[in-house]
């Protein structure tokens, strides 16, 4: 009937509290690169000698730099960048991170301004970004230190859930997927539940009572550190406000998980309404300003890296045309945005005429049946060719098509037109955007994914666009690639 999870043993809370341990660390490390931020920006524009021979401008500076530091350290507290739900995944630490520092520094700046105060530009010119830059990357090393403990299976939050059987499982597999968040799941609790619909769970599932003192005895007896309420729960409101009551008397999370699929903060909105909080869900939109925006950003980082990469693509040229007969560039129709079809670029990998042993090789594999047309130890695929998609090389010549804007540096992959024929109606949101070079499903696992988790991860890349997310995206992509898991 039940299946034990791997790490059951409880723990006393008191003794495993990472929390307290990461913002303390997290505190040092953000005055350590607060001093050296604004220490080196004054070092710089003013410099350390015969200090006390300056002038009195110069010494005040000295001043406001001490006042700088414990204000910026201050504000990143006050900020909520060290909170623990903030760490390990996700980009709201990072956003928190820059928000802070944003707002301090236009803060100094209004002042400055409001009472004509000549605060030295190269000083804080200097500062700002550094520091910003230097936040960001001492929170990404803590990241991955913290990342490598939760996938151990240490550093994370003892989750009990409570709800429905289908909406638990869903919850405790949405949770396993992403250790990096900390939310590990430990038990399952499911009032009201028939003994039919306790024996699918990887975790135990403590039991059916629905009564509030047997719900609450349990959840102290699993020493837990937060406590999931899962759509569709049996359990009285009242109830939930007591239980809320209880938890926070004891220190620990209450989490409640409505039943939505797939989307993120931005499109979520908070309002009471009687004493409910309502959940407003905004429609995803890509239009006005949020286009003009990703299209600028498409232009401006596409030109860029055509500029820098040309001897690249000069030099991958000649050896295609050297070591293979035929063309240099290989085009294929794909389907766009809004079902639009145009002809995107590749340098060839294969030999002439590859696509006419297409349907043979699919059928010979059994997938000729499904969206996703992957051959898998192609033979068409040229010696040079196995190369340029080990580490995506190939996918270079893209840059002309998102300068002449058939595509975006980050979308969903454009398909052929006899896969976009197999999408059943969900899959069919993926055209709501250009198609990418890279994607969110690219970085999440490259080609090893299924096609059930290419088109989720798709769509919710669509549903949850913002230009952030781009950046993160593309920032992944390179590491994916020369990590060299498979062909983007």
């Amino acid at each position: 009937m039940e299946t034990k999870a791997k790490d059951s043993t409880v723990v006393p809370r008191s003794q495993v509290d990472w929390r307290i341990r990461y913002s303390s660390r997290l505190r040092l490390i953000d005055a350590g690169i607060v001093i050296w931020a604004v220490v080196g920006a004054f070092g710089i524009r003013f410099g350390f000698s015969d200090i006390e021979n300056r002038n009195v401008k110069e010494v005040d500076y000295v001043l406001l730099s001490i006042g700088l530091m414990a204000c910026w350290w201050t504000m990143l507290e006050f900020w909520g960048t060290r909170e623990a739900r903030v760490l390990g995944s996700g980009t709201e630490e990072y956003k928190r991170v820059i928000a802070s520092s944003a707002w301090l520094f236009g803060f100094v700046a209004v002042v400055s301004y409001a009472l004509r105060i000549d605060t030295a530009r190269g000083f804080v010119g200097l500062a700002f970004p550094a520091g910003a830059l230097g936040l960001l990357a001492g929170r990404w090393f803590v990241r991955q230190h913290l990342r490598l403990e939760r996938k151990n299976g240490m550093s994370g939050s003892r989750v009990l859930i409570i709800g429905d059987p289908f909406s638990a499982a869903h919850l405790v597999r949405s949770l396993n997927s992403v250790p990096a968040a900390g939310y590990r799941p430990v038990s399952v609790h499911l009032p009201g539940a028939s003994s039919v619909d306790v024996g699918n769970f990887t975790v135990p599932v403590t039991g059916t009572q629905s009564d509030f003192d047997s719900l609450l005895a349990t959840i102290l007896e699993a020493n837990v550190d937060s406590v999931a309420i899962s759509a569709g729960v049996n359990m009285h409101p009242q109830d939930l406000r007591r239980l809320g009551w209880e938890l926070a008397a004891k220190d620990i999370g209450m989490i409640l998980a409505p039943a939505l699929t797939d989307v993120a903060g931005p499109r979520i909105h908070t309002q009471p309404v009687a004493g409910l909080p309502l959940i407003h869900v905004s429609t995803p939109k890509l239009t006005g300003g949020k286009k003009v925006a990703k299209r600028a950003f498409d232009v401006t980082v596409a030109g860029a890296l055509v500029t820098f990469l040309s001897p690249v693509i000069l030099v991958l040229s000649l050896l295609i045309r050297m070591t293979d007969p035929g063309p240099v560039f290989y085009r294929q129709e794909r389907v766009g945005l809004r079902g639009t079809t145009f002809d995107m670029l590749k340098f060839r990998s294969m030999k002439v005429n590859a696509d006419a042993e297409l349907a043979a090789l699919l059928q010979a594999q059994g997938s000729d049946h499904k969206p996703l047309f992957k051959i898998e130890n192609d033979p068409r695929i040229t010696p040079l060719g196995r190369i340029l998609r080990k580490y995506s090389l190939d996918e270079l010549p893209q840059l002309l098509n998102v300068l002449g804007g058939s595509m975006s540096l980050v979308g969903p992959r454009p398909q052929r037109e006899g896969e976009v024929a197999l999408y059943d109606d969900a899959a069919h949101r993926r055209l709501y955007v250009s198609p990418g070079m890279s994607g969110l499903w690219q970085v999440s696992g490259r080609s090893n994914l299924s096609w059930e988790e290419s088109i989720r991860l798709d769509l919710y890349y669509v549903e949850n666009w913002s230009l952030m997310g781009d950046v993160v995206i593309l920032i992944k992509t390179f590491k994916a690639v020369f990590a060299s898991t498979g062909a983007v």
